[in-house]
């Protein structure tokens, strides 16, 4: 059966962090590891209840400050020093408005807070997709089943006829559950190698 629909996720595939000095000497300042502000930031209770839509993305950054005694005032400054080495694959950006280009449906399915779609926009790269499945949009985050069949019914497409780019093993096994092909993203070039293979099928 043909593909018909490519599905990426965002961070980790698209956004990814390339430099890791800003957030290391963000973590050093509140005398933390890296891996302890990366924890606080994106597995946090708040982050998981963002990530759900159950609070919105402001209200979870400010728990993140509340807890670092930070005053709100600070906010913007944390988050550019936080986000300071991320970048986004500008390149991937490009393949995949060429795979729109080809009739393939170019699906966004990520857990997200509430602010990816503006962030998307502001970046001038939300045209390269024709649907997006946003966590705390659904309600429902990766591996659950419930957005990965909402992307699915976005793209009108059977699990069979489409490929989910991911970084997380445990994101790629629940998609192939229901059918879907995966392609587990651990660098751009094999990435792309191990996507094109199934698009050459």
């Amino acid at each position: 059966m043909s593909i018909r629909a490519v599905f990426f996720d965002f961070g980790g595939v698209i956004l990814r962090t390339e430099y890791q000095a800003p957030r290391q000497k963000l973590a050093e300042r509140f005398n933390m590891d890296y891996d302890d502000i990366d924890q606080a930031v994106f597995a946090s209770e708040s982050s998981k209840r963002a990530s759900l839509g159950e609070i919105s993305e402001e209200a979870h950054w400010l728990e993140v400050l509340k807890k670092l005694k930070q005053p709100a005032s600070e906010l913007q400054a944390f988050q550019d020093a936080f986000f300071g080495g991320d970048v986004i694959d500008r390149k991937l950006i490009l393949f995949i408005r060429e795979l729109r280009e080809k009739n393939i449906h170019t699906g966004l399915i990520s857990n997200a807070w509430s602010g990816l779609r503006e962030y998307m926009t502001k970046e001038k790269v939300i045209d390269a997709f024709d649907s997006l499945a946003i966590s705390s949009e659904i309600g429902a985050v990766k591996p659950q089943t419930k957005i990965y069949k909402h992307a699915l019914q976005q793209a009108n497409v059977n699990a069979e006829e489409s490929v989910f780019v991911d970084d997380f093993a445990v994101n790629i096994e629940a998609c192939e559950k229901l059918g879907m092909k995966g392609v587990l993203f651990k660098d751009p070039q094999k990435g792309m190698r191990d996507l094109k293979r199934f698009l050459k099928d």
